[in-house]
C-alpha cells in the first residue's frame, strides 16, 4: 500500500517496488459508462536482453485488477475492480523514456464476451436483470425493482435480447430511464450489478465549497445550463391486446425523479418543450415508464465540472452519489448527482475529475440588483 492506493493484480497486493516505478494509474467511473483503468508504467531493457513489464505474467489479457482507495479512520473505497485488455507499448531510442500503457476494463466485460438471441417470457425488466447478474456471480442491488416495467408476456408482447448480456441490459434501461453498470463499494471481487433508477434523494455525502478562502475543497468550477431538451412527452400506441384504433396514449411532464432543487427545466424555462415518442409497448402502463426514461434522461440540463484533491476534500467521489455544491450562488448551488469521476493517482497524489448533473436550478433572488447604471 502506498499513498491511500491500494492496487492489486490477481487478488494480491503488488509490492512497493511496483508503486515507485509506476508513473500514473487513471481510472474512470461512469454511471452509464463502463469503468475503464489506464495503467503507465517505465519500460527498460533486462539482463535477459528483454523489456521489463512487457512479458509481466501479472500484466496479462484478462489478468484481474482492482484500485482500491484509501484513508485513514474511513471505509476503503474500490474504485476499479475489471480485467486487462490492451497494451500500448512506446519505445524510444536507448529505451530511457520508453513506456507501457496497460488498460482495463471493469467486471462487466465478462457480460460481453458472447452475443445471444434469446427470447425472455413472464419476466420484468428487473427479473431479467436478476437473472443476468446472478449468472455471473454478480450481486443485483436492491433498488432495482424500483419503478419496474410490466411482465412481458406471451400474449402481450415478450423482450428478445440480441446482442450480449451488458448491451442488451444497457438497452432496457435506458429505455426505461435506468442506470446500468457493475461496480464495487469497498472490497474487490464483491460486484453489485446496478439496474436502476438515479438515486437522488437522501442528504448528500460530501459537499464542495469554493467560499473558504483559507480552506477549499476545490479551486474552480465550471457551470452550463442547456434547455434545448423536451421537458413534456406526449406519447400513443396501438397495442395488440387492445382492438382500440386509437390504441393507448400518455401526455406526461413528470419523470418519476426527485428534482434536486427549486427550478425543474419546465420552470426554468417558462414553458414546455413537448416531445412526440413512437414505441413498441405492451400496455398503457409500460407507454408510461417509457416516457419518463425520455424525460429522466433529457432532465439533466445542468452541469457542473471540477476537480478536487483528495487530501484536501478529506474523502473519494464516487460515481452514483449525491454531493452538494456550496458558494456558486443561488442559482447553481445545491444538490448535484455525480455522473463521473476520473481519478488520476501518482505515489503522491489523488486528484478526481468530477462531472455533475442536476434536474432542477435554484430559486432566483426576489428582486435584481442593480448593474450600476447599465440599461
Amino acid at each position: 500500500m502506498s499513498g491511500g492506493l491500494e492496487i492489486l493484480i490477481d487478488g494480491t497486493p503488488v509490492d512497493q517496488t511496483f508503486y515507485e516505478q509506476m508513473i500514473q494509474v487513471e481510472v474512470e467511473e461512469n454511471v452509464d459508462l463502463p469503468g475503464a483503468l489506464l495503467l503507465k508504467l517505465p519500460v527498460s531493457a533486462t539482463d535477459a536482453s528483454d523489456l521489463t513489464y512487457v512479458n509481466d505474467t501479472r500484466l496479462r489479457p484478462l489478468a484481474s485488477i482492482a484500485v482500491v482507495a484509501t484513508q485513514d479512520g474511513k471505509p476503503d473505497e474500490c474504485i476499479f475492480d475489471g480485467y486487462v485488455l490492451q497494451h500500448k507499448l512506446h519505445l524510444e531510442t536507448g529505451s530511457t523514456s520508453s513506456t507501457l500503457q496497460v488498460w482495463a476494463q471493469d467486471s462487466s466485460w465478462l457480460m460481453n464476451l458472447e452475443e445471444k438471441v434469446r427470447e425472455w417470457v413472464n419476466v420484468t425488466d428487473a427479473n431479467v436483470a436478476l437473472s443476468i447478474f446472478e449468472s455471473y456471480g454478480i450481486t443485483a442491488a436492491p433498488e432495482n425493482s424500483d419503478d419496474d416495467s410490466p411482465s412481458h408476456t406471451e400474449d402481450g408482447r415478450t423482450l428478445m435480447q440480441r446482442g450480449s448480456d451488458i448491451q442488451f441490459l444497457r438497452q432496457i434501461a435506458r429505455r426505461n430511464g435506468k442506470l446500468c453498470r457493475v461496480a464495487c463499494k469497498d472490497t474487490p471481487g464483491k460486484r453489485i450489478g446496478y439496474f436502476a433508477k438515479p438515486q437522488v434523494q437522501g442528504a448528500p455525502v460530501l459537499s464542495l465549497a469554493l467560499h473558504d478562502p483559507e480552506s477549499p475543497s476545490v479551486d474552480a468550477l465550471d457551470f452550463e445550463w442547456d434547455v434545448t431538451r423536451p421537458s413534456a412527452v406526449k406519447a400513443r400506441q396501438a397495442l395488440l391486446t387492445n382492438s382500440d384504433a386509437d390504441g393507448v396514449s400518455v401526455s406526461t411532464s413528470d419523470s418519476g425523479l426527485a428534482a434536486l432543487d427549486d427550478q425543474s427545466l419546465a420552470d426554468f424555462v417558462g414553458q414546455p418543450m413537448t416531445a412526440l415518442l413512437t414505441t413498441t409497448v405492451a400496455d398503457a402502463g409500460e407507454l408510461k415508464l417509457r416516457s419518463a426514461g425520455l424525460l429522466r434522461e433529457s432532465g439533466w440540463f445542468a452541469r457542473c465540472e471540477g476537480e478536487a484533491d483528495v487530501a484536501r476534500l478529506g474523502a473519494v467521489i464516487r460515481a452514483g452519489t449525491v454531493v452538494s455544491v456550496d458558494g456558486a450562488g443561488a442559482l447553481n448551488s445545491g444538490k448535484y448527482f455525480v455522473w463521473s469521476v476520473r481519478h488520476t493517482c501518482t505515489l503522491q497524489s489523488h486528484t478526481m475529475h468530477f462531472s455533475l448533473v442536476r434536474n432542477a436550478l435554484g430559486k432566483p433572488p426576489a428582486s435584481i440588483p442593480s448593474l450600476g447604471g447599465l440599461p
